[in-house]
């Protein structure tokens, strides 16, 4: 069972941000089920055997202010997949820093070797105001990005991290992460 986790302040912004990934597992038929991280408890996480923590528009920035929400995370022992803003909180609770640069529309990001089935050149989608300096975090492998790390991975467990949105581009990523 895969925990979508929802980090929106906004309702409407469900619809852009945590939708279409919910849309992509159902037409794969895979179980999932969804909750916003101000209602998680821990059978939430015991229950889940994957998690994917969705991204949020350019402007709701309230989950960094509440980290506490996410300690879990260095404990967790099950796959983690954090999308955009899911990257910044993963990024946040290992250490990192916070640095401020936007980026919107469609990029090319090169892929240094396989990233849940990315490989070389691919075209992504970024909607970002925040990204977090992966090249300080020893405890991180950086998959692609030359001056911001666009896809990490931590060196001793199943934590992935895009900052671009695979939802609108690169869908099967959602696939390889949901089915490895």
């Amino acid at each position: 069972m895969i925990l979508i986790i929802n980090i929106c302040k906004e309702k409407l912004h469900y619809f852009e941000f945590v939708k279409p990934i919910e849309d992509i597992l159902k037409s794969k038929k895979l179980k999932y089920f969804i909750k916003h991280y101000k209602d998680l408890n821990n059978n939430d996480l015991n229950k889940a055997n994957k998690i994917i923590i969705c991204g949020t528009s350019l402007y709701d920035n309230e989950f960094i202010k509440n980290l506490k929400y996410f300690n879990w995370i260095k404990k967790f022992e099950k796959r983690i997949l954090g999308i955009c803003g899911g990257m910044q909180i993963i990024g946040l609770i290992f250490g990192g820093k916070i640095k401020k640069k936007t980026e919107i529309g469609f990029y090319f990001e090169n892929f240094n070797k396989e990233f849940l089935g990315l490989l070389k050149k691919q075209e992504v989608y970024h909607l970002h105001n925040y990204y977090i300096d992966f090249n300080r975090l020893n405890s991180f492998e950086i998959y692609c990005g030359e001056k911001i790390s666009q896809a990490v991975k931590h060196k001793e467990k199943e934590i992935y991290g895009i900052l671009f949105h695979p939802e609108v581009r690169n869908k099967e990523l959602i696939e390889k992460f949901s089915r490895i």
